[in-house]
């Protein structure tokens, strides 16, 4: 497959300069905003299907503010909105043909933190490789792949609970040997491909609910 067959799911977070989101809202608005054309693809059935048929799941994470924004939100898309963040997700599309409004929109040096602790997480859980440092776009892409393998191996009883809870995610960070522990279990477990800031194969996150153990292959 070359760079031409290649698919990539767009997505921008809103970032104005006076009111950045919390690092952890952008990063569970990413993954509930992939979850969302993923059960609900409307028009997009598609272009869904050609993305998921490459057998790759790339997503890329651009910013976005003011009048960036307002061209974002204009292009065929859907915007989650949670808590302090705002992260729109568009069609996939081919990796060399994106719209030019989301082409010339920054992509690297995406940088959030956050001002106060998270509240208390509920399943599913996205837990994040402690041994790793990555930029809040990268953190965020790899959120929405966690959630992505975890919807992919739910059956159709759990994708509708999940669904009736408005398929809303915790991002959290696991505590010491807590992430190769989780990884041991069978839970579905995210591999970076080594396009940007990581090695090939790193361990990103982990994708934790009660249903999820032993659904993928032991380590």
């Amino acid at each position: 497959m070359n760079d031409s067959e290649l698919m990539v799911l767009p997505l921008v977070v809103r970032i104005e300069r006076a009111t950045p989101p919390e690092r952890t809202d952008a990063m569970e608005a990413a993954a509930t905003a992939v979850l969302s054309l993923l059960d609900d693809p409307g028009e997009w059935v598609a272009e869904l299907h050609d993305w998921e048929v490459t057998g790759k799941i790339r997503k890329v994470v651009r910013r976005a503010r003011g009048a960036e924004w307002r061209r974002a939100v204009a292009l065929p898309g859907r915007t989650i909105e949670h808590r302090t963040a705002e992260v729109r997700v568009h069609p996939p599309v081919p990796l060399d043909a994106w719209p030019r409004d989301l082409a010339r929109l920054q992509v690297s040096g995406t940088e959030l933190t956050d001002t106060a602790e998270p509240g208390p997480a509920t399943p599913p859980i996205l837990w994040a490789n402690p041994g790793l440092s990555m930029s809040a776009g990268k953190a965020m892409a790899q959120a929405g792949h966690a959630a992505q393998l975890a919807w992919w191996v739910s059956d159709a009883a759990e994708r509708a609970a999940w669904r009736a809870a408005g398929l809303a995610v915790s991002v959290r960070t696991a505590a010491g040997d807590a992430f190769a522990e989780k990884i041991a279990a069978g839970l579905p477990v995210v591999r970076d491909a080594g396009f940007t800031e990581l090695e090939p194969g790193s361990c990103t996150f982990v994708a934790e609910a009660p249903w999820l153990y032993g659904r993928v292959a032991r380590s």
